[in-house]
């Protein structure tokens, strides 16, 4: 055969095979009705480790690489649990009936929010300064209508939510109402003012990015306010989802997340000052790349496109924030001190430890 109908039958092949993951699709979503049906969850772990064993032993079959076909399979379980996830969400319908309002809809996390409300049956309403969500009813301000939703989530920058939490207890809006922001000591008083004007407010934190499409493995954390019930009510909004939600207290959020968010986004903040100042070109570089180097790149090149002032937020407004990066700095003229002094015994126990603490981690995980 020619090159030209070589390269039509892989054409022919690739619609063949998108034609079977279509099919494979909506199989999952009978899959999750019948699991709806017989209230089971959603989620199987045996299952999954016995559709990847297959699929490798398939593979070695045929001639395929194993990595291929594990790599291939993980990718369509993990879309076919978005799919029944989503599926879940839906057939609950928690919102039916009910109105939810987010201001800072029109934000990134704003419109996840959304989203999500509206895929539980509320009926969504954004408010935002900034325009309109394709396909929800907006208000530029949010104090120029009534507030008498069932839900008020609070998407904005954290820079002005303490402000508006604390414009909102003037309200009294007799819903839900909780911010989603990634610190919580600079929104003590906001909090607060609406607990002491009797409104039922609660706090959490999406560990995860505006592109998630499925829960599973992934964290929200809920702030102990003092008030079990309305934490209560805030965890049941995800009750549908496979998310894993933790509950912890204003305070030990922060001092975390200095080192869970502040402390990653330094170093590869630092990571790619570093390469910018490096004077290496950027293509030069890139044709001596090693795996270890390209995980590391594709990590840095993430946080480089997210939000400066997001990220400041994060590093600036955290009380605990100086704590991480000064262990940083000193982890970083340790290793330098180790290295000019050609000492290989002290950098050898250096990684030991971090090996351990590693180690230790994945088998708390597991737990």
């Amino acid at each position: 055969m020619e090159l030209k109908d070589l390269r039509a039958r892989l054409t022919q092949l690739d619609g063949e095979l998108l034609a079977l993951i279509a099919e494979r699709q909506r199989i999952s979503e009978e899959v999750a009705r019948a699991k709806r049906a017989t209230g089971l969850p959603t989620r199987d772990f045996q299952r999954e480790r016995d559709v990847l064993m297959n699929a490798r032993a398939a593979a070695e079959k045929l001639g395929l690489s194993p990595t291929l076909a594990d790599n291939l399979l993980r990718l369509l379980i993990r879309s076919s649990l978005a799919t029944q996830e989503q599926a879940q969400v839906a057939a609950q319908g928690q919102g039916s009936g009910k109105r939810a309002l987010v201001i800072g809809g029109k934000g990134k996390m704003g419109r996840w929010f959304a989203e999500f409300l509206d895929s539980q049956g509320f009926t969504v309403e954004i408010a935002d300064p900034a325009g309109a969500l394709e396909g929800y009813a907006h208000r530029p301000d949010w104090q120029s209508d009534d507030l008498s939703h069932d839900v008020i989530v609070v998407a904005t920058p954290l820079g002005i939510t303490a402000a508006i939490l604390e414009q909102l207890a003037r309200h009294r809006p007799p819903g839900l109402v909780f911010d989603i922001g990634s610190l919580k000591t600079p929104l003590r008083a906001g909090i607060a003012a609406l607990q002491q004007a009797g409104v039922r407010v609660a706090s959490l934190h999406p560990m995860f990015g505006p592109d998630t499409d499925l829960l599973s493995g992934r964290h929200i954390i809920h702030v102990d306010l003092g008030r079990p019930e309305t934490v209560a009510d805030a965890q049941n909004l995800f009750a549908s989802t496979m998310a894993e939600q933790v509950v912890t207290t204003l305070d030990d959020h922060d001092r975390l997340i200095a080192y869970v968010l502040g402390l990653s986004h330094a170093i590869n903040i630092a990571f790619f000052t570093a390469l910018a100042e490096s004077g290496e070109a950027a293509p030069r570089l890139a044709r001596l790349s090693s795996t270890t180097f390209d995980a590391q790149l594709a990590v840095a090149s993430l946080v480089a496109g997210e939000s400066p002032a997001l990220y400041f937020e994060i590093q600036a407004l955290n009380q605990y924030g100086g704590e991480s990066l000064a262990a940083l700095a000193d982890a970083v003229l340790r290793l330098q001190a180790l290295v000019s002094n050609q000492d290989a015994a002290g950098f050898a126990k250096l990684m030991r430890r971090g090996q351990t603490y590693l180690q230790d981690r994945a088998a708390a995980r597991q737990t």
